[in-house]
């Protein structure tokens, strides 16, 4: 008798989190599912992990742990500690509370933790919920499982790498498309404020949304089609449009030591 998939989750909004369970739940029919999140909040913590300190684990019961660090950590000790006798086949993230769409997949945690895992080789999926006040999970969840499921029936790149975003204010999404990061942003505002000790303060971050019209784009399939937004994302950050155009570049006392495949 084969064994069953070995299925991860984590996220950013803590392992208690109402879009974790909801996920959790999602899953569980598809595999054998571990749980590493971590112990409290970690929004936009990004790819950040902890170096430069000790890391503790709490086991909340079976299958199902606690991290006193970031996304990142968890994902990390997931893989390489906690699971480290037979890795996953998958790994989820969230069900995180709000989108991570366009230029949120720098920021967020959710994100980050699949992140990890795709770094590490682990196929890895990232569902978010875009809402801001009220969080029905059942659409997401529901897409979760099915994309989770179908994920699993197949051979997967190890690095593959899909950042899910579900719009929240409809009762059920028109379907889903395969789209490609958009471009948005919530305004550049910055409050500065004087605490009761005279010291000034700031708040970063607006909240006035406005994404581009960018056909095909994540921001348009989720506001604009009311669909389920599917991104493939990949890790290799560079920009190769700009490869042959810096290569014409002329730096006065140093000559360029030409690399291999230029």
């Amino acid at each position: 008798m084969s064994q069953p998939y070995r299925i991860l989750v984590s996220n950013d909004d803590g392992h208690f989190s109402e879009g974790l369970k909801a996920l959790v739940d999602a899953v569980s029919p598809l595999g054998e599912v571990w749980v590493v999140a971590p112990d409290r909040e970690q929004s936009a913590a990004s790819h950040s992990i902890s170096l430069h300190r000790p890391l503790r684990i709490k086991e909340v019961r079976p299958r199902w742990y606690s991290v006193d660090g970031t996304p990142t950590d968890c994902a990390y000790l997931a893989v390489n500690h906690i699971l480290k006798d037979a890795r996953p086949h998958l790994m989820v993230s969230g069900i995180n509370h709000g989108p991570n769409l366009a230029d949120d997949v720098t920021y967020s945690g959710t994100v980050a933790a699949a992140m990890e895992c795709a770094l590490l080789g682990v196929p890895s999926i990232s569902f978010s919920l875009v809402s801001r006040r009220h969080f029905d999970f059942g659409a997401a969840a529901r897409f979760a499982r099915a994309l989770a499921g179908a994920a699993l029936e197949r051979p997967l790149p190890p690095r593959m790498l899909l950042s899910v975003n579900v719009p929240g204010d409809v009762a059920e999404p028109n379907g889903y498309r395969v789209t490609r990061l958009g471009r948005h942003t919530y305004g550049y505002e910055v409050v500065e404020n004087t605490d009761p000790r005279g010291r000034k303060y700031y708040w970063i971050g607006g909240s006035e949304y406005q994404h581009d019209d960018i056909p095909g784009s994540d921001c348009n399939a989720v506001f604009n089609h009311k669909a389920i937004s599917v991104t493939p994302l990949h890790l290799d950050l560079t920009n190769h449009s700009m490869l042959e155009w810096m290569g014409g570049w002329q730096l006065p006392g140093f000559v360029r030591n030409q690399g291999e495949g230029e």
